[in-house]
């Protein structure tokens, strides 16, 4: 595509500045995926290798590392199991059976009502279909590959069964804070608020461990599929709360402690150059009543700017999400942008995966390529808006039932308008007991605008409060 040698020049000049300084304090313990490495082994576009088999972890974590967060996969399997009370092999293939594993085109999807019956109402209407404008991301053969088995880490399937039943909602469905330790709080969801238990369940989540560094390469395009955004962000993360698998265990500290803190992210733009050094800081709070607390670092101004309630509602840079749709919708808060639960469909669906990281997308129509589906028992639920002057009147979310992470969510205005989408599509790692993103698909419906990130997340064990928060980034850069 001709529009991508306009960004040649700029995209080299910001891989060049990302490389100074890629001896971090972390250099011991695993080798820093940056935008160079990432870019040897797999670019976004025109390129079907496999990511998953020639980047691995075992690879780029040291080995003490890597023996810190491998487990018997056996015993992860049956540790799971008995937790979650089913394994997902076991209970799919209920609807449409006729539909067996093997490789479909979007005609097939048109024409078999049994293969049509298993694919999300959204993927078979936007996304399974030709390549072409306005919206990138449409593919039009995948691959249907058996149900596995999802779990997580043997430290968090065995802290889900210790603490099972001690999670307790309030008479309005948000979670009482102190009765929450660690591990997934309801690994059977059941009752009235079965719909804020499982979204809870993803909001206590444990993707990619407890500690990550992630590089992600993003790009956004216009209606006419012209590349208008070409950007790097560095991500680092830190469970703040609820810790098991890496020491310390319980609160990070005891301002985490004090302050109850969940958990602690900055994300840094490093490209393009307009963008460059500016940096968003978010800090999750376990209490329902306490609003999480999200600033913005604007390099181009050397100012801290903190996020209001309407901020939050503006578009992040160059990305079709709102500074809310961070982990999917914002958090569940009882006094600001409160939601009414419910779930509209428990069943299994085809959803998209990927296992070795060959999908990329074809400069032809920005298609993609090498999707992978998979049968999965599903929770389908609607998240509807009570403040009528937010920006959306309701979301739709697709959870999995066996380890509650979040699949794709569909974003309503107050119209009632299908307004932004947002989706992943993930890899398992099965020694490590982890989910990890890798393709990420936005589409704005109403300003006809998509953007796709590549990212890869490394888990890592010691990452410092300085590392996550505004003030150290200000000091290093300093």
């Amino acid at each position: 595509m001709k529009t991508f040698k306009k960004f040649e020049k700029q995209m080299l000049l910001a891989i060049m500045i990302v490389a100074v300084g890629l001896s971090g304090a972390w250099a011991a313990d695993y080798k820093k995926v940056d935008s160079i490495t990432l870019l040897k082994y797999k670019k976004p576009i025109d390129d079907p290798r496999p990511l998953g088999k020639e980047l691995t972890y075992k690879k780029v974590l040291s080995p003490e590392v890597y023996a810190k967060l491998t487990w018997d996969v056996p015993t992860m399997r049956k540790a799971w199991a008995d937790v979650v009370g089913f394994s997902a092999p076991g209970v799919v293939g209920k609807i449409s059976p006729e539909i067996k594993p093997g490789k479909y085109t979007y005609k097939d999807v048109e024409s078999n009502k049994a293969l049509k019956e298993l694919v999300i109402p959204y993927f078979r209407e936007h996304f399974i279909k030709p390549a072409g404008p306005p919206f990138i991301g449409n593919f039009t053969e995948f691959t249907i590959i058996p149900t596995r088995q999802l779990y997580y880490q043997l430290p968090v399937a065995q802290a889900t069964k210790k603490n099972q039943g001690k999670t307790k909602l309030n008479d309005k469905g948000y979670i009482v804070d102190s009765s929450y330790e660690s591990g997934i709080p309801f690994p059977r969801p059941s009752g009235n608020y079965k719909a804020q238990q499982v979204v809870y369940n993803w909001i206590k989540r444990y993707w990619d461990s407890e500690g990550t560094d992630s590089m992600g390469i993003f790009k956004g395009f216009n209606k006419s599929l012209n590349l208008d955004f070409d950007g790097l962000i560095e991500i680092k993360n830190l469970r703040l709360s609820g810790r098991v698998i890496i020491p310390p265990f319980g609160y990070f500290d005891q301002r985490a402690k004090e302050r109850k803190e969940g958990t602690a992210t900055l994300l840094t733009y490093q490209a393009p150059r307009d963008q460059y050094g500016t940096a968003l800081n978010i800090v999750t709070f376990e209490s329902a009543d306490q609003v999480d607390s999200m600033s913005v670092f604007v390099n181009s101004l050397r100012r801290v700017r903190k996020m209001s309630a309407t901020d939050t509602q503006d578009a992040l840079g160059g990305q079709d999400i709102i500074y809310d749709d961070n982990g999917g919708f914002g958090k569940l808060c009882s006094n600001r942008n409160p939601y009414k639960l419910e779930i509209v469909a428990e069943r299994e669906y085809l959803v998209p995966v990927t296992t070795d990281t060959s999908i990329y997308y074809s400069s032809k129509g920005m298609e993609l390529k090498n999707v992978e589906m998979e049968r999965r028992p599903v929770y389908v639920i609607k998240m509807i808006q009570q403040d009528k002057n937010y920006v959306y009147s309701y979301r739709i979310a697709y959870f999995d039932r066996e380890n509650f992470l979040l699949y794709h969510i569909e974003n309503y205005d107050q119209k009632g308008r299908l307004y932004r989408t947002n989706t992943s599509i993930q890899t398992f790692i099965p020694e490590m007991g982890m989910t990890t993103e890798r393709v990420v698909i936005s589409r704005d419906h109403v300003d006809l605008h998509s953007s796709t990130a590549l990212p890869f997340i490394t888990p890592i064990v010691n990452v410092k409060r300085g590392d996550v928060s505004l003030e150290g980034m200000i000091k290093r850069g300093k």
